[in-house]
């Protein structure tokens, strides 16, 4: 079948494409360089909706090739260029496309589709060149790696080829021609470690650094300057030298540090990133077309998978869902907030004051109970403003004006008079978080919202005090809160529309990424993970070794382990949690006698590092007390999922959040739990967890699965 006829059956699947044309138009390059044929691609929307490549739009670049192909074997052009519309180059291949594929050659016919157009670019009669003028991810980037130069903008925000992130590989030439065009170890970091990373992306000057692209030019005039450069090429002024490929031993050491970095990152538990490593491990002879039936073959089994499936899951929920919270009231009822106060001026609350000071722009004043820790608060902030402004992030005009606009006082009625929005940060203790509000309430205008970063406590409760419990909302952050985007928006049982939409308004200036969630105890990360934790926990106290323990649930791919993420948590905020929950559920929830022995001896986890590697601090193996029953690392886990699949279960019935879509999304962007898993319903599914413990899956086939 040719490809023309394998794209057009292919886009028969696709209906609802958004189609990107591929323009040709001709110029005359400068110093005499000789007509030149240069091809847009451009979806016909503004930089809002980057532009992909579907079946119609692959089908459209091959045939604005058949007429460079024609031209270029006639002599009337001297190159050919490829580059995009203002501000994208391309993104790559359209996954909502990706979603309705159902058999393994419907998704084989996608891999050789892209390769049949994008290798068409190198095998032209005259050179060709990718100008990437924008961001550039996946198929984006490797189009032009087809191309026999490249060029970059300075002001490019992100260039990445993101597969091994979502749960593919890149399938049209990245793995094949990226490492035998800049090496193998820096391929390794551009396809596997950055990736693994929480797809980190690259700057303009990173792309050029790494040797992918050959020339880097300012953003403003960025495609005359191409152009100029093209016309230096082509008439061999200028000379393109590329640093000489190390292979051998060098080629092995780099495919052998991606494994490694895999290993650490998903545990062997998603397949992506070992078939990409082992398509640059083969790539070592050049022989790209082999290279690219490899890539064919690993993207038609991984789209047949439920890694990619689930991984497309999470990225929709986090792109679409995110940015729409579910139960969200009419955002025309939000008031404005020109002035922000922080109750409390230690680390949570001096890091929440830079928040809002860095993203609203307006006055935040932080209060405390003596001059000293608000004096130590607002340094804080100072500091890190002067850490932005050395590091180039801000201008020294923004950083004064930042500076001015944050403040301290004691008295809560000078600070918070004019206040539109104050957030306490206090001791996570109820009594203590009433009296602030009270006092908070008797001085705040009648409109403000009463604000709480509480991570267990009852918003209802809380504010059951006040003449005034409308105003109070939950609004819960995570820990490292410049971080991690989730922001838990906590509706008490009085907490009015206004309030509510008041806050999601807030958190969307804040981007954060809100979940609507009931006033229920712990909420939603903080009440699976404490399950997930505890039931580790229970097995460690009944007797498992705690390395059996620890390594059951290494197959979930998680970003650190249970006792590491607890080390980071703090042990007395693990058991204070834990408590919280146990007084709401106590027939689940669980207080332990070893964790509560270890808080009590001041210990700030299980393990000790003096190795470089965690290992148990025999002061906390003596203070350990266990039973005699030792479980396999698979009895562990499945005793740990069926805990987490029935803890959610019941928080869905509970109406804790609207679906088991928040969930995932609460996991994925408050605790970092991978794409590949789509959060943990997703897995639980495909595992048959969530049938065997609740006797239906969370999500119909074909969210998160192959559609059947």
């Amino acid at each position: 079948m040719s490809t023309a006829e394998l794209l057009k059956d292919a886009a028969g699947l696709f209906p609802d494409e958004v189609v990107t044309s591929a323009h040709v138009r001709h110029l005359d390059l400068p110093a005499g360089a000789g007509r030149f044929a240069l091809i847009t691609l451009d979806n016909g929307l503004d930089h809002t909706k980057p532009t992909t490549f579907g079946p119609q739009s692959l089908a459209n670049l091959n045939a604005a090739i058949d007429q460079v192909e024609k031209e270029a074997a006639e002599g009337s052009i001297t190159g050919v260029g490829l580059t995009g519309k203002p501000f994208i180059f391309a993104v790559g291949a359209d996954l909502k496309g990706v979603e309705l594929l159902r058999t393994h050659d419907q998704a084989l016919a996608i891999g050789k589709g892209g390769h049949d157009v994008f290798k068409r670019l190198s095998a032209l009669a005259v050179p060709t060149f990718a100008y990437y003028n924008g961001a550039a991810m996946g198929g984006g980037v490797e189009v032009g790696l087809h191309c026999s130069y490249r060029t970059v903008s300075r002001a490019i925000p992100a260039f990445s080829l993101p597969e091994v992130f979502l749960g593919l590989v890149p399938g049209w030439g990245g793995c094949a021609l990226l490492p035998n065009l800049i090496g193998a170890d820096r391929a390794v970091t551009v396809i596997i470690e950055n990736s693994l990373n929480q797809n980190r992306q690259l700057k303009g000057a990173q792309v050029f650094d790494l040797g992918i692209a050959d020339a880097i030019f300012d953003g403003a005039d960025f495609l005359e300057q191409s152009l100029a450069w093209t016309a230096a090429v082509l008439k061999g002024t200028t000379r393109v030298e590329r640093a000489e490929i190390e292979r051998g031993d060098a080629w092995a050491a780099a495919v052998a540090r991606g494994r490694f970095i895999a290993d650490s990152k998903v545990h062997g538990a998603a397949p992506a990133a070992y078939r990409a490593l082992d398509i640059i491990a083969a790539a070592e002879d050049g022989d790209a077309q082999a290279g690219f039936d490899a890539e064919d073959r690993a993207l038609a089994d991984l789209i047949m998978g439920g890694e990619l499936r689930s991984g497309i899951y999470a990225f929709n929920l986090v792109q679409k869902r995110g940015k729409r919270p579910a139960g969200a009231p009419d955002r025309s009822l939000a008031r404005p907030v020109t002035k922000v106060g922080v109750v409390g001026a230690g680390l949570m609350a001096s890091q929440l004051a830079l928040l809002f000071l860095r993203r609203l722009e307006v006055p935040v004043v932080l209060t405390d109970i003596d001059q000293e820790r608000i004096d130590k608060g607002v340094g804080y902030v100072h500091a890190e403003i002067d850490k932005l402004l050395g590091k180039g992030r801000i201008n020294q005009d923004k950083a004064n004006r930042l500076k001015a606009l944050v403040t301290g006082v004691l008295d809560k009625a000078e600070g918070f008079s004019d206040a539109d929005f104050v957030i306490e940060a206090v001791f996570e203790e109820i009594g203590v978080k009433q009296q602030v509000f009270a006092e908070v309430e008797a001085v705040v205008p009648a409109h403000a919202v009463l604000a709480t970063n509480t991570s267990s406590l009852s918003v209802t409760e809380m504010a059951s005090k006040l003449k005034n419990p409308e105003r109070v909302v939950g609004f819960h952050f995570f820990h490292p809160v410049a971080i991690l985007p989730l922001l838990e928006i906590v509706r008490g049982e009085r907490t009015d529309d206004a309030s509510l939409a008041t806050a999601f308004a807030v958190a969307k200036k804040l981007k954060k990424t809100a979940v609507l969630v009931k006033d229920a105890p712990a909420f939603v990360v903080n009440r699976i993970l404490t399950r997930f934790m505890g039931e580790i926990q229970n097995v460690i106290d009944e007797g498992t070794p705690v390395d059996v323990a620890e390594r059951a649930v290494e197959p979930l791919g998680l970003p650190m382990s249970p006792l590491v993420l607890l080390e980071l948590v703090g042990p007395a905020i693990g058991l204070h949690v834990s408590e919280t929950l146990h007084r709401a559920f106590p027939d689940r929830f669980t207080v332990s006698e070893n964790l509560a022995a270890v808080v009590k001896a001041g210990k700030r986890g299980f393990y000790v590092y003096d190795s470089g590697r965690p290992e148990l601090d025999p002061e906390v193996a003596a203070l350990l007390k266990q039973g005699d029953t030792v479980l396999t690392e698979e009895q562990t886990r499945a005793r740990v999922l069926d805990a987490v699949a029935e803890e959610i279960g019941l928080m869905l019935a509970e109406g804790v959040v609207a679906e088991a879509q928040d969930v995932d999304l609460c996991l994925i962007t408050g605790a970092g739990w991978p794409f590949h898993l789509g959060g943990i319903t997703p897995y639980l599914d495909r595992e048959g967890v969530s049938e065997r413990v609740n006797g239906k899956p969370f999500l119909a086939p074909g969210v998160a699965s192959v559609p059947a």
